[in-house]
């Protein structure tokens, strides 16, 4: 019975060994049973799904490092945390170099009209551009105020492409940069009395200033001793040209602009330089209260001109400003005077128009005028507006040779004072 129960019945099959067995059992061909093992996984825990998304995720990652990497900079987040951390080399070699904070305004010119204060104020704003960092830019050609629509083109496109925060300082009639397609720049300037101005040019180009004994010589080599030394009263009195129009219509064409009729003498100059004025000129001046023209550029640029009251007002500046004193300037008659008053009426309708704006706009920052009494207004003959020839621009050759030369010399003096602390300066072209 025993044996039919191990033997019979061969249509069954023989019965599977206890799964005990199999896994106490060694491997093939050692008798006991066996089972395939799971291959080993990086990921033993991700299904072929899971394992899928996660590569699709990484490549959707690379692509868009890509498209980053070719069309632009760092995300906001990582500047953030380039900030919190400190300097990145990575970013300083591979990522667009930040931006440039400009000051507003960051392009300023000042066209300065000649003998009115201009060499003192170019030397401050020398001392100033080291102290503050800002591009001072001046020009090689210093007597040439008046330009074709070539020249202003030249140069209004050679003052656009200087590296800003720039100030351009050069004897030049007011530029539309607007109307060559340039951004319009901030204009300021500092006029003074006419009657003062004409007196101060005609003196120093005869004799100089006390820089040199012999500056004068070097300015006019070609004056004939006789017009060196012609009395002040006889050149108005008896209407030489450098005492008569159009010379004497000096002022107005620093704002009126290139047009030809800003050179003639009348009406149509005259408000176009008040218009002029209105709409691009941020601060215009008077000579006779300089200290309160440093003080409300000081406001209103402050990244030019921080500081530059106690610069003017230290004793070593003062110093070099005494040089630039022009030296035998005598008064004319009281007759001549009236003479220069009916032939400058014009200059001193834009004068003193200048001069009131300028103590309103001292009224509204609580300043107050520290000065004398001032004169009546002159009666004036009404001439008619003149036809008139080119004036002669002798009286506005630069001194930008002399101001880089005394600055170098008194540069070590200067320092030592507590009110300087400078930088690099640029000088543009």
């Amino acid at each position: 019975m025993k044996k039919k129960q191990q033997h019979g019945g061969g249509d069954c099959p023989a019965p599977r060994p206890p799964a005990t067995a199999a896994a106490a059992g060694g491997g093939p061909g050692q008798g006991g049973g066996w089972k395939r093992r799971r291959p080993l996984s990086l990921l033993p825990f991700l299904s072929l799904r899971d394992y899928g998304f996660c590569m699709a995720a990484l490549l959707l990652f690379c692509l868009g490092s890509l498209f980053y990497q070719l069309n632009g900079g760092p995300p906001h987040f990582l500047l953030d945390l380039r900030r919190y951390l400190g300097n990145s080399t990575y970013l300083d070699d591979h990522g667009p170099p930040p931006q440039k904070v400009l000051p507003f305004p960051s392009q300023v010119v000042y066209n300065r009209v000649g003998k009115c204060g201009s060499r003192t104020v170019v030397l401050l704003l020398r001392i100033l551009s080291e102290k503050h960092g800002f591009n001072l830019v001046t020009s090689d050609i210093h007597n040439k105020t008046r330009l074709t629509k070539n020249e202003q083109m030249e140069l209004i496109k050679n003052i656009s492409t200087a590296e800003q925060p720039y100030l351009f300082t050069r004897h030049v009639h007011f530029l539309n940069f607007s109307r060559f397609g340039g951004d319009q720049p901030v204009y300021i300037n500092i006029i003074r009395d006419p009657v003062n101005r004409f007196l101060s040019n005609y003196f120093f180009r005869r004799f100089g200033d006390w820089r040199g004994e012999q500056n004068h010589m070097i300015r006019t080599p070609s004056m004939r001793q006789e017009e060196r030394y012609l009395d002040i009263n006889v050149c108005i009195l008896e209407n030489y040209p450098e005492c008569s129009n159009p010379r004497l219509f000096y002022i107005i064409p620093y704002f009126c602009g290139q047009h030809p009729r800003c050179r003639e003498p009348g009406e149509w100059a005259l408000e176009r330089a008040k218009l002029n004025v209105n709409e691009n000129f941020l601060l215009v001046g008077i000579l006779e209260e300089l200290e309160d023209v440093l003080l409300l550029l000081e406001r209103f640029l402050p990244h030019y001109f921080k500081d530059v009251l106690s610069i003017y007002k230290n004793p070593e500046h003062r110093k070099l400003g005494n040089l630039t004193v022009t030296v035998k300037k005598t008064v004319p008659s009281p007759e001549a005077i009236q003479i220069l008053y009916q032939r400058m009426r014009y200059e001193y309708e834009f004068y003193y128009y200048v001069k009131e704006q300028f103590h309103l706009l001292k009224r509204k920052f609580g300043l107050k005028s520290h000065i004398r009494k001032p004169r009546p207004r002159p009666e004036f003959f009404i001439p008619s507006p003149l036809e008139t020839e080119e004036p002669i621009d002798d009286e506005e050759e630069d001194d930008e040779k002399w101001l880089e030369d005394i600055y170098k010399r008194n540069k070590s003096s200067l320092h030592n004072t507590a009110a300087l602390t400078t930088g690099n300066v640029n000088y543009g072209q």
